[in-house]
């Protein structure tokens, strides 16, 4: 009884903190120069600014969950391309990896290098897996304990939602 308390205790606290240190519904996109797996500087303030984006944070590339997590969106990306979806997907890989991680899993959509942590901070400040959701700039949806081979079903329920 006593340890499951304790586990208990330590998810809330777990919990907590994400919510206490994300990014809050209604807020602006970051303002970030960040680099691309192409090794292009991309303005992710510019980019999040039009339209609808999903922003998605995976710990390392080439594990079981984060291969899970993008293989999923990239199963969904025609049904969120028909619904005009922006993605990027953000690890602390350098672009070497994310561009290694786009070939081999063929991801149809860019991935973000945050070797210095500053999108993760901006965002929330542990490198853990989750998803936002923004509309001309302005966060409407996210998921801090973002699902693995779930990833684009949430994504597709939030925009039905939306």
């Amino acid at each position: 009884m006593k340890m499951l308390f304790a586990l208990v205790m330590v998810f809330s606290f777990i919990t907590s903190f994400l919510l206490a240190n994300s990014l809050e519904l209604g807020s602006p996109a970051p303002q970030l120069k960040v680099l691309t797996d192409e090794g292009i500087t991309l303005d992710l303030g510019e980019a999040l600014s039009t339209g609808t984006t999903l922003v998605f944070f995976y710990p390392k590339a080439m594990t079981p969950g984060c291969v899970k997590q993008a293989c999923s969106l990239r199963d969904g990306w025609d049904e969120l391309q028909a619904r005009d979806v922006k993605i990027f997907g953000v690890s602390k890989d350098t672009v070497k990896t994310q561009a290694q991680f786009r070939d081999k899993y063929t991801l149809p959509f860019t991935l973000l290098a945050d070797t210095d942590r500053k999108i993760a901070d901006a965002f929330s400040k542990p490198m853990i897996r989750q998803a936002y959701l923004f509309k001309d700039g302005i966060l409407v949806w996210r998921d801090l304990m973002a699902a693995t081979s779930n990833q684009a079903t949430e994504v597709l329920a939030a925009l039905d939602e939306l």
